[in-house]
């Protein structure tokens, strides 16, 4: 009974204009970043992070998590078009999406992908409603050490289920975590590792890294890449309604992504990309009808799966965010900065003191799923002309709108300049195949992470046996050391690479 009222009170809040209105600006916008490749939901997130200065709390993130799961649907559009995915946990439909539209059955993959991701993205918000009450509940008992503890296992989290090589993900973590201790030390008052200039004094701005490593430095890996002409398969989108085989091979494949993203999504490093792949690796194993086509030849449980699985993680990223306050990937490490932006202490506490934001922004996600729906099959024609322009004019709109965005922050050049810096070494991190993902997962836990430590070793009179005596502290550190066991065995070694590589 208490779970309806809350709901209620989300709905009642999310429904009103204001809302309604960038709920609907959050999911256009994250559509359109999906259809074009080379943009993601966090650039997009990072550029757009002055704007909400402002508005309100609830509206401004209202706003960005429809950005973030309307990506997840425009991703596909590129992906089963013109072979090249909008958004990169996307990556795995073109592998059957664009056989599909090259066999004339466009349409049947872009039904497949925009109904299944209705259907997660609603199961999605529902686990997120079920969950995050006792979930909170469980967070107040957290203390210092079991919070330290959290965010130990959430940075190990982050790098077991990075892809690519282990020891660059350890890399990017400690570079994060380094970058994070330039600031005044919050006890003593000394600035550290400032050089002497002012405006390190207060730490690098978090909007700075985050538009430089993913805005500046995916827009100069995509003006290093040659332009290539792809066919696309406007002609072919006609019915966009799948045959009844259609649904009745697409349906459990719809389930089964459905299951997977929902329990991905929650782990740390996780969210829509892991749940994609596990989502495509897992039905290439299970057993289909016969005569179907082959997987990587046009099979349509290819296409829903995985769009099923990344709409179901991304939904149930928000859950430790919203109540742990831990960022499960970047885009949710956004989300938090936006809440601290906004002077909203993440973490469980925001239910109990913010219930209207918390609630409103649960049943906005719903709503916004339908808004997506209609997005997506209807007015498929408009997302192909955006294909049509050319990056050469993309671009530039794009770095003045970050320059702009970046100035306003502080009134000041600095962070323009900070941004640029780090678009020079997202670009390196790109050359070198470094996720830059896990730097702004250890640049925002690092400095949460040295705070509970610090207070933890003050109420214990510095004792370090506190973090395993307390028992859900211990837990939480022994689930830290089996995680880099399991991943350290050969097999399972093997196995983390081939899911990776499925895409290749």
């Amino acid at each position: 009974m208490e779970l309806i009222n809350n709901l209620l009170l989300g709905f009642s809040t999310a429904l009103s204009i204001q809302n309604v209105a960038y709920a609907l600006f959050g999911c256009i916008l994250g559509t359109l970043i999906g259809v074009l490749p080379g943009l993601g939901p966090t650039a997009t997130i990072a550029m757009l992070l002055p704007s909400i200065y402002a508005l309100d709390a609830t509206p401004a993130l209202i706003m960005l998590a429809g950005i973030y799961y309307g990506a997840q649907y425009g991703g596909s559009t590129t992906a089963i078009l013109i072979n090249v995915p909008g958004e990169s946990s996307s990556v795995v439909t073109a592998l059957d999406g664009y056989q599909m539209a090259r066999q004339g059955r466009a349409g049947a993959a872009l039904a497949a992908a925009g109904l299944g991701s209705f259907f997660a993205g609603s199961i999605g918000t529902l686990i997120v409603a079920g969950f995050a009450p006792p979930l909170t509940e469980l967070a107040f008992k957290f203390g210092p050490a079991e919070y330290f503890s959290l965010m130990v296992l959430g940075l190990i989290g982050a790098v077991v289920l990075a892809s690519g090589s282990l020891i660059k993900a350890i890399a990017m973590i400690i570079l994060g975590l380094l970058i994070g201790q330039i600031n005044t030390d919050v006890i003593s008052g000394v600035p550290r590792y400032s050089f002497d200039v002012p405006e390190l004094t207060d730490g690098i701005g978090f909007v700075a890294i985050a538009m430089g490593v993913f805005g500046f430095g995916e827009i100069i890996a995509n003006l290093g890449r040659p332009a290539e002409h792809r066919e696309v398969f406007t002609k072919d989108v006609k019915g966009l309604w799948p045959t009844k085989q259609d649904v009745k091979d697409a349906f459990p494949a719809v389930l089964r992504g459905t299951s997977l993203g929902s329990v991905l999504g929650v782990l740390p490093g996780g969210g829509a990309l892991l749940a994609s792949f596990a989502a495509y690796t897992l039905e290439k194993k299970s057993r289909g009808r016969p005569g179907e086509p082959a997987f990587g030849k046009g099979n349509i449980r290819g296409v829903a799966a995985p769009e099923s699985a990344n709409n179901a993680g991304a939904q149930t990223s928000f859950i430790p965010m919203l109540t742990l306050g831990i960022p499960p990937n970047p885009v949710m490490a956004l989300m938090v900065g936006a809440m601290t932006i906004k002077g909203i202490q993440p973490g469980p506490q925001v239910m109990t003191a913010n219930p209207e934001l918390f609630w409103g922004l649960i049943a906005s996600m719903w709503l916004g799923n339908l808004m997506l729906v209609i997005l997506n099959l209807p007015l498929i024609g408009i997302w192909i002309k955006l294909l049509t322009v050319p990056y050469r004019f993309l671009f530039p709109a794009i770095l003045v709108f970050c320059g702009i965005g970046l100035y306003t922050l502080n009134n000041n050049n600095f962070d323009v300049y900070v941004a640029a810096g780090f678009g020079i070494a997202g670009y390196v991190f790109y050359k070198l195949q470094c996720e830059p993902a896990p730097l702004l997962l250890g640049f925002i836990l690092g400095p949460m992470m040295e705070e509970n430590l610090r207070r933890a070793l003050l109420l214990s009179r510095g004792d370090w046996s506190a973090f395993v005596t307390r028992p859900l502290s211990g837990a939480l550190l022994l689930a830290a050391l089996a995680l880099i066991v399991i991943v350290s065995l050969p097999s399972i070694k093997r196995q983390r690479e081939q899911a990776f590589q499925e895409a290749d």
